[in-house]
């Protein structure tokens, strides 16, 4: 993400970039952090996003990310996993934290863009040491923020699929539900491998490369969580073949993969196809009928251009696509031999 500078004249935080309710903890923040009050100057990142405000301030002629959470819950947990990972050299440093008043401060990344192939080699090395911190905190059962919202069985994920499935929005809902029916029954739950996790790595915008290392920002879908799922999300950009899956894993794990990791690996990843299907399908039409003649790219295709940066998800018609890529992906994978391998070998 690179964001140029606003020179026009500068900013105080009573000005209508900051909603009114947020100017007195942006002011405490601007004070304890650097002794000031006002910033030099301002530039909104997050254009549209009804849950959190992003910008680039300057102050003292130093850049840093302003960000200011609107929702109602608890911001603990966010701050505890984005401080940790910091601390870890995973994401920007972080300078300014209030859970009372849902603001940060952190050091800004001026990213250059990074390549699928050198993405391919350096992110596994990124998740390995992710995974290694101390336990992330868990979350309460509600919330979805990962694929493997589907495999944790609760009144949540059973009113999720009884919407879903009163919406009628697939063309050929049995063959999803038998998939999802045949994974679930069969993917095991074991502590090893539920690790500190970031869960939100589907979204490119959230990995920043600075021509010398990778950073992971927003974190506040982190949480403790089986390891495959960030695997599964970030090689559905990046992992175009079996020598790319052998590299990814190998990098990885440290070694190459045995038959069950990849099994492991594989299913994680139609799970992830089902649930981003599912839930921007879901998004996208509201509830309403949708046209499946229309014509969608090929899924390499779309991620290939997702993660360059071409394509985003904020509208209806480009959930609908991007749910549609994934379902069709999944509807080629669970037809190959390797899928009825996969479920055989972790049920063993």
């Amino acid at each position: 993400m690179s964001i140029q500078p606003d020179l026009s004249t500068p900013l105080n935080v009573d000005d209508p970039i900051i909603p009114q309710e947020k100017a007195p903890g942006v002011t405490r923040a601007l004070r304890e952090t650097f002794d000031v009050s006002h910033y030099d100057h301002i530039t909104r990142i997050t254009i549209g996003n009804a849950t959190s405000r992003v910008f680039r301030i300057v102050v003292n002629g130093t850049p840093f990310l302003l960000k200011m959470i609107l929702r109602k819950d608890d911001a603990t947990r966010h701050y505890a996993c984005m401080k940790a990972a910091a601390e870890a050299g995973l994401a920007p440093q972080v300078r300014y934290a209030s859970v009372e008043d849902k603001i940060s401060i952190t050091e800004f990344v001026q990213s250059v863009p990074l390549s699928a192939t050198e993405a391919l080699v350096r992110l596994p090395a990124v998740l390995r040491a992710l995974h290694t911190l101390p336990p992330f905190p868990q979350i309460p059962p509600h919330i979805n923020t990962s694929c493997m919202f589907l495999l944790n069985k609760g009144p949540a994920l059973e009113e999720f699929l009884r919407r879903f499935q009163a919406a009628n929005v697939l063309p050929e809902p049995d063959e999803l539900f038998a998939r999802y029916t045949q994974i679930a029954a069969v993917y095991p739950h074991h502590a090893p491998d539920m690790v500190s996790s970031h869960n939100d790595l589907f979204k490119p915008d959230n990995i920043l490369f600075d021509g010398n290392r990778v950073w992971l920002v927003d974190w506040e879908a982190a949480f403790l969580n089986d390891r495959y799922a960030d695997l599964a999300v970030i090689a559905n950009m990046v992992v175009t073949n079996e020598a790319d899956e052998d590299l990814f894993l190998t990098r990885y794990f440290g070694h190459r993969p045995d038959e069950y990791q990849r099994a492991r690996f594989f299913l994680m990843q139609q799970i992830s196809h089902i649930f981003y299907a599912m839930v921007f399908l879901f998004l996208g039409s509201a509830a309403q009928p949708v046209d499946w003649t229309e014509t969608v790219p090929r899924f390499r295709d779309f991620q290939q251009r997702f993660w360059a940066g071409e394509l985003n998800l904020k509208d209806d018609r480009m959930k609908i696509v991007y749910a549609k890529v994934h379902w069709e992906q999944l509807l080629y994978n669970v037809r190959q031999p390797r899928f009825n391998e996969a479920l055989r070998i972790v049920s063993m």
